[in-house]
């Protein structure tokens, strides 16, 4: 079942095409990667299928509600993740899951549930009440993925959720990533490191806002003969 499609979505700012003519699908619970250098339309088109920016030309649905029309009700149903971490400094890491929880919609006793299943999953609890302009850039990337899978969403949608973090954090990162797949969330995400592409189901290389390769990890680095994946990552922004 595709969770997430597009047809020839583009998006115009002037005469940049920043999305240009890109059609992809996504099944349920599967990892789709986006994988390119700065610029080529990642988060652009993570934007587009959030509903928070209008194509140009072309169609997209996620979950069954278009991109379009319907982006107030795909707003209240995805989770999302960006690169700026968009977390409120000068509150507590609980006073920022108590404010996001009632943006999501939900109660004092749904919040206190989730944040009790959510602390100790996440390993949170030494945290809880420093501010998050006190944590560290792992810390504060966590926060804002418990944040973004806070209400339950069935489907994520991740712009670059390791940049700027160090191996183990990365790795940590990912375990939860992982996690949230297998409970059945579907997940977009946005990356250029080109070692990560191997932990995604199947990968979209874009360039210059178009989809230059797609398939599994395992089928690209096959079809790019000897010099392997990177080369072919390599070959597709030249």
């Amino acid at each position: 079942m595709n969770v997430i499609y597009t047809d020839r979505l583009s998006k115009h700012f002037g005469s940049l095409k920043a999305v240009d003519q890109v059609s992809i699908s996504v099944r349920q619970g599967e990892i789709m990667g986006l994988l390119g250098a700065n610029g080529a339309g990642k988060t652009t088109l993570i934007k587009m299928l959030c509903g928070m920016l209008p194509p140009t030309e072309g169609t997209g649905a996620v979950a069954g509600y278009d991109i379009v029309g319907q982006a107030t009700s795909i707003r209240h149903r995805i989770g999302y993740m960006n690169q700026s971490v968009s977390l409120l400094e000068n509150l507590r890491v609980s006073e920022n899951i108590e404010f996001y929880g009632k943006i999501y919609g939900m109660n004092k006793r749904e919040i206190a549930a989730r944040w009790e299943e959510l602390e100790d999953l996440f390993k949170m609890g030494a945290h809880r009440h420093k501010l998050a302009s006190e944590l560290s850039s792992g810390w504060r990337q966590m926060l804002a993925f418990v944040i973004a899978v806070f209400h339950n969403p069935k489907t994520l949608f991740l712009d670059e959720p390791t940049s700027g973090l160090d191996p183990l954090s990365r790795f940590e990162m990912w375990e939860q990533i992982y996690r949230t797949a297998y409970q059945g969330t579907t997940i977009i995400m946005s990356t250029h490191y080109l070692s990560e592409a191997w932990y995604c189901d199947r990968l979209i290389m874009m360039e210059n806002g178009r989809v230059t390769a797609e398939g599994s990890p395992e089928h690209l680095n096959e079809i790019s003969g000897k010099q392997g994946l990177g080369q072919l990552f390599l070959m597709q922004q030249k």
